[in-house]
């Protein structure tokens, strides 16, 4: 087995143990919401520390649904801890940077804040650190984190990701693969192409897509298909675009096989019938519930996680012969780890 596989491997045995402390999180936080009543905690929680308030910041799309899942574990924590969490989105780097700000101004206790554009979103996030509010990066920034000030870091190695998918594409015989980037200049998207055409073997094309608009993502990869008959694998960035491409491959009459990055409800279903024979899980859940729980240790006992280092969550491979646990331990909905 090579580097990348044991890798692959050992990410993905990691992903089962993060899986089941994950779910006995995710019950705990659910049921101090349900005792508590509110999103944010109202300190229903199991601890008695004062509370705090955390601006969580991602670069969430309208509609994406994987985000869904990163505020579901950001809000499970909170309801433990006694965190007033306040989630905030929005696509466009400026605007992100903007949000940082105003979470710095309304002077909250941390910040959580996703980095696919750092050299926009970076600099306020140091503006944060040097108006001594302590920030952690979670999903995208793995390389750039640090640069800000970042305390740290909840994501998965995209380029490890990638390279495992590449591996995996060299193994089921893909020769002519499409990776579809639906947001152009998104760091952690473009190592994950990156990562792929490191060890496929094949020929690789990344396609842009406007992720924003989805007919439009749908007929551009249909004629993509159609221009050449000889693409074998779609290879999409997320699940909502891998959904979407298979209705593409139907349109374009083609032979192509959809496989993706992420998961989300559909796209598991769509794994359980066959429709797309396997994806790639980074844990959105257990990014959102640890970054929202390192900010809450830091600021009452000063400590820290993973040394310095990233603290990775993925990648796990999930497809025919382990979809069944993943839908049961999920409750059929929420995307986690699993094994390979």
């Amino acid at each position: 087995m090579s580097r990348f596989g044991r890798t692959r491997v050992a990410a993905a045995l990691v992903g089962v143990l993060a899986l089941v402390l994950a779910a006995c999180s995710s019950t705990g936080g659910r049921q101090a919401a349900e005792g508590g009543g509110g999103g944010g905690g109202g300190g229903a929680g199991g601890v008695d520390t004062p509370r705090i308030t955390v601006a969580m910041i991602t670069h969430q799309a309208p509609g994406d649904t994987f985000w869904d899942q990163v505020r579901s574990g950001a809000e499970a924590n909170a309801a433990k801890n006694n965190v007033e969490l306040n989630y905030s989105n929005d696509p466009d780097a400026g605007n992100m940077a903007n949000l940082v700000q105003n979470a710095i101004d309304q002077g909250v206790d941390g910040i959580a804040v996703t980095l696919a554009f750092p050299d926009a979103v970076g600099p306020a996030a140091q503006r944060a650190v040097e108006a001594g509010i302590p920030v952690v990066a979670l999903n995208a920034g793995l390389e750039q984190w640090q640069d800000y000030g970042a305390l740290m870091y909840f994501g998965q190695d995209e380029t490890i990701a990638g390279q495992s998918a590449g591996e995996r594409l060299n193994e089921e015989g893909a020769q002519n693969v499409i990776c579809v980037n639906q947001e152009q200049g998104h760091v952690a998207l473009e190592a994950r192409c990156a990562g792929v055409a490191e060890t496929f073997e094949g020929t690789i094309e990344q396609l842009y897509v406007q992720g924003t608009d989805m007919p439009t993502v749908r007929s551009t990869i249909a004629a993509k298909l159609q221009e050449d008959p000889s693409i074998d694998r779609v290879l999409t960035l997320g699940a909502p675009f891998a959904l979407t491409a298979v209705q593409s491959v139907t349109d374009a009459g083609s032979e192509a096989e959809v496989v993706t990055f992420d998961l989300n409800p559909e796209l598991m279903q769509a794994i359980q019938s066959g429709d797309v024979p396997w994806a790639i899980d980074q844990q959105p859940f257990v990014q959102g519930y640890l970054s929202v729980d390192s900010l809450w240790l830091y600021v009452n006992e000063g400590r820290t996680i993973g040394g310095g280092e990233p603290v990775l969550t993925g990648p796990a491979f999930v497809d025919e012969t382990n979809i069944d646990s993943v839908m049961e331990a999920s409750g059929g909905g929420a995307s986690e780890a699993a094994s390979e």
